[in-house]
């Protein structure tokens, strides 16, 4: 390996030496600030040396890795997301009974998983950066091991992330035995060319496409996800629900990326299937809803559906028009989702709608923030939201995806319906004269944090010109 190659993998080695820093440092003398400050500075150290590392592009890493502007851009995605996860968990653990400070540690090892992913170029380093985000996200969901509902959601992600792992273990094994090679880059090159053996590589696909819809909850792989979303801490959930599924398909957009599926054929046929099925059952399932987190959770199935439209479209456009969607989205949910996070105490979080009811007469800030975190969801004009759903539908359009640009539009309006039931619950005067349910005093940290979203989801919105001319010269090698 040359001196290059180490330098380029500053960023993990500086998250890998934050993890074990917090480890020993919980190890020496439990303190709950301390270690968040470890894991804080080291995702933000990781971030900044991004720019720094940014002349060495593109830069390939044995045959496990390559690091180019699309690698550099989701770290730096990633990096963000964790921080803000962090110190939304740091408020929500401040007066857990149980110890928090491993709880950063996890999450280190998690963002760590994730960013292997996005520079992932072979399916060694695929799987491994899945497993690694993987087992850190089992002890995540159940972390409040005390709970009921956390140990169920935490089981069941178990269990069937097993399963989904057999998945795609076994594709890769059939891949392999048919292609002869575990890169991307190859194993395209030698699909595209193998005359013979079209069942098995259309096998192999097959389980590997099981489970990445699995990880990304598309329908009909997403039985897990409701019940991951509610049981799970709310940070934690922010995470799954943007950092671990935004890996994911950072993923699946450079495995797939020089391959013919936006020409057809059956691999067009499977993620249309996806596609569709996700959009029209995420928002159907997400209208019965009357736990917050649930809806975000099959509202995030509607969204991951919306996504695989400009995924289909392919061309540069598919990869700003998926990008862009993935930081509207990772603002949003991260926003939403931090507000249930800051209201939520540790005998039960404020996840139904009566916690949240007339929540707008108690304190009118956090509910212009949600309000706003849920328009952005419904891609409602001046928010960030709007732009993501916009660049989705000119992928598609632009590739005359008709039916499934069609079913977009429809599922879009559809879900606008939920967002603004969840708005009307907050903005209920039957019960303003009443005590609430929830604690209204936020620290001044999380005040600052949902202010920092609010202000990337609306300037986005209004100025989204320079993020997408960035987005325009991200390349996948």
């Amino acid at each position: 390996m040359s001196f290059e190659q180490i330098i380029i993998l500053l960023p993990y080695l500086i998250l890998a030496g934050s993890a074990v820093t917090a480890l020993l440092a919980v190890a020496l003398r439990r303190n709950h600030l301390l270690t968040a400050l470890i894991a804080v500075g080291g995702l933000a150290l990781a971030l900044s040396s991004l720019p720094l590392l940014s002349g060495y592009l593109p830069q390939r890493v044995t045959a496990l890795l390559v690091l180019d502007s699309y690698a550099f851009f989701y770290l730096a995605l990633i990096f963000a997301a964790t921080i803000v996860t962090a110190l939304f968990a740091y408020l929500y653990l401040q007066n857990s009974s149980a110890f928090p400070e491993e709880f950063y540690v996890l999450l280190l090892t998690a963002a760590l998983g994730a960013a292997v992913l996005v520079a992932a170029d072979h399916f060694a380093s695929f799987f491994l950066g899945l497993e690694l985000l993987s087992v850190s996200l089992y002890a995540l969901v159940g972390y409040r091991r005390y709970s009921g509902r956390g140990i169920e959601a935490c089981l069941k992600y178990l269990i069937l992330a097993g399963f989904s792992s057999a998945f795609l273990a076994f594709g890769m094994a059939l891949l392999y035995a048919e292609a002869g090679t575990m890169e991307f880059g190859k194993l395209i090159v030698r699909t595209a060319t193998t005359g013979g053996g079209k069942v098995l590589l259309l096998a192999g696909m097959t389980l590997i496409i099981a489970g990445l819809g699995f990880k990304l909850a598309l329908v009909p792989f997403h039985m897990w996800a409701a019940d991951v979303y509610e049981g799970a801490p709310a940070p934690v959930t922010a995470f799954v629900a943007t950092v671990s599924k935004g890996a994911v398909f950072a993923l699946m957009l450079r495995l797939f990326s020089g391959s013919d599926v936006p020409a057809g054929g059956a691999l067009f046929t499977i993620f249309s299937i996806l596609a569709v099925a996700s959009m029209v059952a995420g928002n159907l399932l997400a209208l019965l809803q009357e736990n917050v987190k649930r809806l975000l959770a099959y509202s995030s199935i509607a969204h991951f559906g919306y996504l695989l439209v400009a995924f289909l479209a392919g061309g540069p456009l598919a990869v700003t028009a998926v990008t862009f969607y993935l930081v509207a989205y990772f603002i949003t949910l991260q926003g939403a989702l931090g507000i249930v996070a800051l209201l939520s105490a540790e005998a039960a979080e404020a996840d139904t709608f009566d916690h949240y009811r007339s929540l707008a007469w108690k304190s009118p800030w956090l509910t212009g923030v949600f309000t706003m975190m849920l328009l952005s969801l419904a891609g409602i004009p001046l928010t960030v939201g709007f732009v993501g759903k916009f660049y989705v539908l000119a992928a598609g359009i632009g590739s005359s995806l008709w039916i499934l640009v069609v079913l977009l539009a429809i599922n879009s309006a559809l879900g606008l319906f939920y967002y603004l039931r969840l708005i009307a619950v907050m903005f209920d005067q039957q019960e303003k004269g009443r005590a609430m349910p929830v604690l209204i005093k936020i620290p001044l940290v999380g005040h600052l944090v949902l202010a920092a979203l609010t202000f990337l989801l609306i300037g986005l919105g209004l100025f989204p010109g320079p993020l997408i001319e960035l987005l325009r010269k991200l390349v996948i090698h």
